[in-house]
């Protein structure tokens, strides 16, 4: 969700300064119980149903890593800004998740392995998406599994499209499935006319 990475639209976002104001994006803070439930939804469908290593990457303010602690998972959380790592780690406190400053194309986890790699709204921010994913598929143990929200957004349609990014994803996993999002709008807490989609892909 958050990276901080000159973007294709070539704006520098200062995500320290955007921390305070993150979470009141109906799909970043999931404040609304219809959008939280609409997110916790999808996310037990994509995620493994027995308790799994998680690690979410561009974690923001920890929302999805919430959704998949609550749901039994352990949760490692990796975002290049402080304060938001700072508002994740409140968010789950006393909860199974560590979270660390860093960046998430490159995550500082060592050699610790993952059953999913989970990242909202990065890929597409990243100036090289197909080198990103195989240092991700690296991080995944045998049969782990890529969940992946991305879009392509606004007029100047930016983002990164399924197609793309599932061409990308083909040499290094077994199976890819496309989830549309757009039409759901309790996921985004208003009706949405642009790209959105879920890729669940198993290695």
């Amino acid at each position: 969700m958050t990276n901080g990475e000159q973007a294709i639209t070539g704006q520098a976002v200062d995500w320290d300064a955007a921390a305070a104001s993150f979470d009141d994006e109906p799909d970043h803070g999931l404040r609304d119980p219809e959008v939280r439930r609409a997110w916790a939804s999808r996310l037990g469908s994509w995620l493994p149903e027995r308790a799994s290593d998680v690690v979410d990457l561009g974690c923001g303010t920890g929302s999805l890593s919430l959704l998949a602690a609550e749901q039994g998972h352990r949760v490692t959380g990796v975002d290049r800004s402080p304060v938001m790592v700072d508002l994740a780690r409140a968010k789950l406190a006393g909860r199974d998740a560590v979270f660390l400053v860093g960046d998430a194309a490159a995550p500082p986890v060592g050699e610790e392995r993952f059953d999913v790699v989970l990242v909202r709204h990065l890929l597409w921010a990243l100036p090289d998406p197909g080198r990103v994913l195989r240092h991700w598929r690296g991080l995944l143990r045998p049969g782990g599994r890529f969940v992946l929200v991305e879009g392509v957004w606004g007029t100047d349609a930016v983002g990164l499209a399924a197609d793309r990014l599932t061409g990308l994803l083909a040499p290094l996993v077994g199976h890819v499935r496309v989830e549309r999002l757009s039409d759901d709008e309790l996921l985004w807490g208003k009706a949405v006319d642009d790209e959105r989609y879920a890729v669940v892909a198993t290695a």
